[in-house]
């Protein structure tokens, strides 16, 4: 029937007039949530794991530093375990496949009587920073440096005439190595290394030095200028190395207490280091060679000051 209201599916309203409005209470619901968080701040992205990662990563190479020296892969590893660096613990990765290296770097450990670890894969990686290094690594202690003070008074509680190298703008490290196996060889009483802009004592510098650098002392000076002057009341002459010296090697005599300055092959010696020097010495060497690398104008000067020593002494004896 027409007007019927009860027939299914009409629906009959007496409202009149314009709809009213939720009165502010979605109001929320509609407002802005402002900018989009970047991917890496967003908890359940892919972004935000990577980022989590790296921190870690980060956070375990700072511990290194601060504790020590990670050597990782099997040549470097039986290198310095060979050099006999000082070491602390052996990583090992469980199940790892044996060959001649990691054979021999297990015996060496165990004749030095370095703790051996069996490690999981994963473990090795967060102690490493990441994933190179061929199933083992070695733990080395940070490098005890001597103090200049301490390493003026060994040499005169000796009795003997000291010579001393200190390096300047030396960065690195195998150079490092090599001047203190050198100084090691002919004689020497230690090396002198600046605090900042230099090479330290690493476990690359451990194997150049052929483990010398146990038994010969390193020290590092603050201000190496000061540290000159300090070597200079204390009745040494610091003779630097340069081309165009007043002297050469043939002619100047280093049997006295003696500091060697030797600069790296491009920088040379710095200005206020050599303004500080007594002498500047040059290596006669073929006019078509420019220089010598540091290491090896080292072990130049300290062959010759050697030779003259023994001498001196020879002479001493035959009075």
């Amino acid at each position: 029937m027409a007007g019927n209201s009860r027939r299914p599916g009409v629906r009959k309203t007496h409202k009149t007039g314009a709809p009213k409005g939720s009165g502010g209470k979605h109001r929320r619901s509609l407002a802005g949530k402002g900018p989009t968080p970047k991917a890496e701040d967003r908890t359940y992205h892919a972004a935000y794991r990577r980022k989590k990662e790296q921190e870690r990563r980060n956070q375990g190479r700072h511990e290194q530093q601060d504790t020590g020296e990670i050597v990782l892969g099997r040549n470097p590893v039986v290198e310095c375990l060979r050099a006999k660096v000082p070491a602390t613990q052996l990583y090992v990765v469980a199940g790892t496949a044996a060959d001649d290296r990691l054979k021999e770097a297990i015996v060496i450990a165990r004749k030095r009587a370095i703790a051996i670890n069996e490690v999981q894969k994963h473990e090795l990686d967060y102690i490493a920073g990441n994933e190179k290094h061929q199933g083992i690594g070695l733990k080395i202690p940070p490098y005890q440096y001597a103090e200049v003070e301490d390493l003026i008074a060994q040499v005169k509680d000796s009795g003997e005439h000291g010579l001393i190298v200190c390096l300047d703008n030396i960065t690195d490290p195998r150079n490092l190595g090599a001047i203190i196996r050198s100084v090691a060889a002919f004689g020497g009483h230690g090396v002198v290394i600046p605090e900042r802009r230099s090479a330290s004592v690493t476990a690359v510098t451990w194997r150049t030095s052929a483990g010398t650098a146990a038994r010969l002392p390193v020290a590092r000076a603050t201000n190496l200028t000061r540290t000159l002057k300090q070597f200079q009341q204390n009745g040494y002459q610091v003779v630097g190395l340069a081309a165009g010296g007043e002297h050469t090697l043939d002619t100047y005599q280093g049997t006295g207490p003696t500091v060697i300055v030797i600069g790296s092959e491009g920088k040379g010696i710095s200005r206020l280091v050599g303004e500080t020097c007594d002498t500047m010495l040059s290596i006669p060497m073929s006019d078509w060679v420019e220089s010598l690398n540091a290491s090896v104008a080292a072990g130049a000067v300290l062959s010759e000051f050697a030779r003259q020593r023994r001498a001196e002494v020879r002479t001493n004896h035959s009075l």
